[in-house]
C-alpha cells in the first residue's frame, strides 16, 4: 500500500473530515465518495484486517486516512477497467466462492473441542503405540572385510575405539571418534540396524557389511522412548480434529444435494486454453 508506506504521502493527503466526534457510525457510514461511488466505514475496517502486521502499530488517525486514500486510489484505478468482461466476471465469481468457503471453514474450525475430544483423538493416534528403542552407537568404516577383522583384533587387544575410528575410519564420523549419536529403528541400513539391535551396551560387533563398506560397531547406550506426551502434540491433535470437522461438514453438505460433474468429451488440456476467456 503505497500511501501507508510513506508518511509524507499521508501527510500530503487532504481528507475533508466527514465524521464529527459525536457522530454515530456504522459499517454503512460513508467516509468518502469518488465520482459517485461510496466508500464506507465497513470498507475501511475490512481493509485494515488485511494489512500486514507492520502497519497495525501505526497511529489510528494516520492509518485511518491512509486506508481511505488507498480505497480512493483503488476506486479510481478500478474505474479504468471494463467490468463487463468475461474474465473479470469469472474471476470475481471464483474469488467470491473462495471467500465464502473460507468463512465457512473458519466457522467450522473455530468450534471448541472438549478435553474429551482431544483425549480421544490422542489415544487413537498414540494410545496403542509401543515404546520405541533408540540406540547410541559409534562405528569404524573401512573398505574391506580384512581391514574390519584387523580392527576387531586390535579392539580385543585393548585398543581405544574412538582413537581407531579417528585413525582408520573412512566415514564422515571418523574425526569425531566414529560417534553417530542417537538413532531409532529404520534410520540405518538394515544390516547395521540388525547388528545394533542384537548388541548390549558396551559390546563390539563382528564385521557388518552395508552398501557403504565394512563396519565395526560399538553400542554406547540404548534407551526406550515412549509415545509423545499429549502436551507436545496438542497442536497436531487439534489440527487433525479441525480437518476431520471440515471433512465431516463437506460430507454432510454433499449428502444433501445433487452434484453432477459434466466433463465427458472435454479434453483436460483445455484448462490451459486462455483464449476461451476472450470468446
Amino acid at each position: 500500500m503505497r500511501n501507508l508506506l510513506a508518511a509524507g504521502a499521508i501527510a500530503c493527503f487532504a481528507v475533508t473530515p466527514v465524521l464529527a466526534q459525536d457522530t454515530e457510525i456504522s459499517a454503512e457510514t460513508v467516509v468518502a465518495v469518488v465520482n459517485g461511488t461510496e466508500i464506507t466505514m465497513g470498507h475501511v475496517i475490512l481493509l485494515r484486517t488485511q494489512l500486514p502486521e507492520q502497519y497495525l502499530s501505526t497511529p489510528d488517525d494516520i492509518l485511518f486516512e491512509g486506508i481511505i486514500q488507498q480505497l480512493v486510489d483503488q476506486t479510481l484505478l478500478g474505474a479504468e477497467i471494463d467490468d463487463d468482461t468475461l474474465e473479470l466476471r469469472l474471476t470475481l465469481e471464483n474469488e467470491s466462492r473462495a471467500l465464502k468457503a473460507a468463512i465457512a471453514i473458519d466457522a467450522v474450525i473455530g468450534q471448541a473441542f472438549s478435553d474429551e475430544d482431544i483425549a480421544a483423538a490422542y489415544n487413537a493416534a498414540y494410545g496403542n503405540l509401543p515404546v520405541e528403542p533408540e540406540f547410541n552407537a559409534s562405528h569404524i568404516l573401512v573398505e574391506t572385510e580384512e581391514e574390519a577383522d584387523a580392527l576387531i583384533t586390535a579392539l580385543n587387544d585393548g585398543a581405544d575405539f574412538a582413537e581407531l575410528a579417528k585413525e582408520k575410519s573412512t566415514g564422515p564420523s571418523g574425526p569425531n571418534g566414529g560417534e553417530l549419536g542417537w538413532f531409532g529403528l529404520g534410520m540405518m541400513a538394515p544390516p547395521f540396524e540388525e547388528a545394533v539391535v542384537a548388541m548390549e551396551v558396551g559390546d563390539i560387533s563382528g564385521t557388518v557389511q552395508t552398501q557403504f563398506g565394512w563396519h565395526v560397531l560399538i553400542l554406547n547406550d540404548k534407551r526406550d522412548i515412549p509415545p509423545p506426551a499429549l502436551e507436545s502434540v496438542i497442536g497436531e491433535i487439534t489440527q487433525t480434529l479441525q480437518q476431520d470437522a471440515i471433512e465431516a461438514k463437506i460430507d454432510e453438505l454433499r449428502a444433501g444435494v445433487s452434484v453432477e460433474i459434466m466433463i465427458e468429451g472435454i479434453d483436460p488440456a483445455e484448462i490451459k486454453n486462455l483464449e476461451l476467456l476472450n470468446q
